[in-house]
């Protein structure tokens, strides 16, 4: 496959986009162009390209897309449901690589990937294989980096470190993968450089296997004046039937939704929260040791008094 270097991002001012197009820019492998809506107000280093387009425009997203040779979506929640408006542009547009956000938990595992909550994600697998299958051109990989790090300890999402009350899934004992974000702009740094190597499938990335429990010890030891409360035990499995239950009843809230995740990230090892082969070899990702993130918590917590 040949080598890959005008790039565009959509989403690039977004929580994960900004650092995935710190990465690309950092790289200095690439071109780079950003795609906005006409009503973004972002700003953009000036060693980038900026085009703006109308996102539920095939047409308009086809004439953005013009010239390059892949495609990097991080679009957030809210842009999910239209990728495969991105999708079918790049096609037009003879985009080579199309990575969507996916950015997450393994929907290779059929357990999460049968969970509604990554029902838009997995219309956009089905479209970029349809889309391969009908022109070997057009390629794509899958983003698998389970939890963010950082901005699920800045978020509290991992760990209530900011109350300092504790859920604990499953116990906090068992191991789950986590990368920062960071460490997700690498790999897709990574993925553009190895183009063959990552071409249509699913590409794991991680920097750290860690328990809540893990994460609980790190914060006390970060600031041990503090009084935690004790850990609240939440059975996964409950929780994803709960979510189901409320679905059932058209309760369609970032809660229930959040139901989904922790099963899918802290559950049983067939949900694949918890990655035991990765490609960070392949793509530069170095990993994180217990003392990164204990100065991940040096940050929030001494940052935050």
């Amino acid at each position: 496959m040949a080598a890959i270097k005008n790039v565009a991002i959509v989403g690039a001012s977004g929580s994960l986009g900004v650092p995935v197009l710190n990465a690309l820019v950092k790289s200095g492998l690439f071109n780079i162009t950003v795609v906005k809506r006409p009503s973004s107000s972002a700003s953009f280093p000036d060693s980038v390209t900026v085009r703006t387009a109308d996102l539920s425009s095939v047409d308009s997203v086809t004439a953005a897309f013009e010239g390059q040779d892949a495609v990097v979506s991080t679009v957030g929640t809210a842009g999910l449901a239209a990728q495969n408006v991105l999708v079918d542009a790049a096609v037009a547009a003879n985009v080579k690589r199309f990575l969507p956000s996916d950015f997450g938990s393994d929907m290779a595992k059929p357990k999460t990937a049968a969970m509604p909550v990554y029902k838009f994600k997995i219309a956009t697998h089905k479209a970029l294989r349809e889309a391969a299958a009908a022109k070997p051109d057009f390629t794509y990989t899958l983003v698998c980096n389970a939890a963010f790090l950082d901005y699920g300890i800045e978020k509290n999402m991992l760990l209530n470190w900011k109350e300092r009350k504790p859920k604990f899934f499953d116990g906090g004992k068992n191991p789950f993968s986590a990368t920062t974000l960071a460490s997700v702009g690498q790999a897709v740094v990574g993925i553009l450089s190895h183009p063959e190597e990552t071409k249509n499938r699913f590409v794991y990335v991680k920097d750290i296997d860690i328990s809540q429990n893990q994460l609980l010890e790190i914060a006390k030891k970060v600031d041990p004046s503090q009084t935690w409360d004790e850990p609240i035990l939440i059975d996964t499995a409950a929780v994803e039937k709960s979510s189901y239950e409320s679905l059932a009843k058209g309760q369609v809230t970032q809660p229930v939704m959040m139901g989904f995740l922790f099963r899918a990230l802290f559950g049983p090892s067939e949900y694949g929260g918890r990655f035991t082969e990765t490609d960070n070899e392949l793509l530069g990702v170095k990993g994180k040791t217990e003392a990164d993130v204990e100065a991940i918590f040096k940050s929030l917590i001494h940052g935050s008094k």
